[in-house]
């Protein structure tokens, strides 16, 4: 069973290509695991937040698994999306996720219901005792509405079979709180492409990132020169990958984007499901601009 030590680098978050007839794609989801590992990532990421799990049925998650494991079991680690509004769901669909093929499964807070930091603590606290693999608590407070504090996240850190967190709150500084406060041997990644050689800097153990979904052997040559000490380059590398970032992370949200990004670079990114918007015109013509500017077209 992986530890935290075995969570680290960068971890792509997994689009789900959709077919024109909204089905999903598995083939495609391994053509883009197989580029993936090819491109040397170091564990991968599917049905989270860039793989439209929201918009998943319940079979559907666990056959984007199972494509993935079908490619990827044994290279490197499979860590699925399971979030969900209730600890019951959270447990079923980590376990279904886990029969399928994942090391770990990565959990934001529920959402919807304003709860307290106590009620927090359990639902994850409940979740680790009763799935068969090891839990990362996802904090993603834009989304949910239930943000997690540097204090919670060191006592989560604390359960057994809670071996790491993805932290995606914009605050630099809450994150190097939480390094400060948890335990040693803890995989405390973020999940901000922009923050990722900032955070590497601080002590962050990797990035969970839709940009690697894009642009995996960049994002692993950031993490190599970082590792280095070859801070220039990595700091120059870091601001070339902003130009397409920064449709990754602001208006007009990141999976289309990200879609349309693998396609130009004739991937299988596939179609959006519904309700998600299309780009517009200008949003596409930025991203193949960006996608030239950083050489990868």
């Amino acid at each position: 069973m992986i530890t935290g030590k075995d969570i680290k680098g960068v971890i792509p978050a997994l689009v789900t290509p959709f077919t024109k007839q909204d089905r999903v794609d598995l083939k495609g989801i391994e053509t883009i695991t197989r580029y993936l590992v090819k491109n040397g990532v170091h564990a991968l990421m599917p049905v989270g937040g860039t793989g439209e799990f929201p918009s998943l049925l319940r079979e559907e998650k666990r056959d984007v698994v199972a494509a993935v494991a079908s490619v990827a079991k044994g290279k490197i680690p499979i860590i699925p999306g399971t979030a969900a509004c209730s600890t019951r769901e959270v447990i079923l669909l980590s376990n279904e996720a886990h029969a399928a093929g994942a090391d770990a499964v990565i959990i934001t807070a529920p959402y919807y219901f304003k709860l307290p930091e106590q009620s927090l603590f359990e639902h994850y606290a409940t979740v680790a005792r009763n799935v068969g693999c090891p839990v990362i608590v996802y904090n993603n407070p834009l989304y949910t509405g239930n943000p997690m504090g540097p204090r919670l996240l060191a006592k989560l850190m604390g359960v057994k079979n809670i071996i790491g967190v993805k932290n995606s709150s914009p605050d630099m500084g809450e994150f190097i709180e939480m390094l400060r406060l948890s335990p040693q041997g803890k995989s405390l990644c973020t999940g901000i492409d922009s923050q990722f050689y900032a955070a590497l800097c601080v002590g962050a153990s990797g990035l969970y990132s839709t940009a690697a979904c894009v642009l995996p052997r960049q994002m692993v040559q950031l993490y190599n020169l970082t590792l280095a000490g070859k801070h220039r380059a990595a700091n120059a590398l870091n601001m070339k990958l902003q130009a397409l970032n920064k449709y990754l992370e602001y208006d007009p949200g990141y999976v289309a984007p990200a879609k349309e990004a693998l396609n130009l670079l004739g991937l299988p990114g596939g179609c959006l499901r519904a309700p998600l918007p299309k780009l517009t015109a200008a949003e596409k013509a930025g991203i193949k601009a960006a996608l030239r500017e950083i050489g990868a077209l």
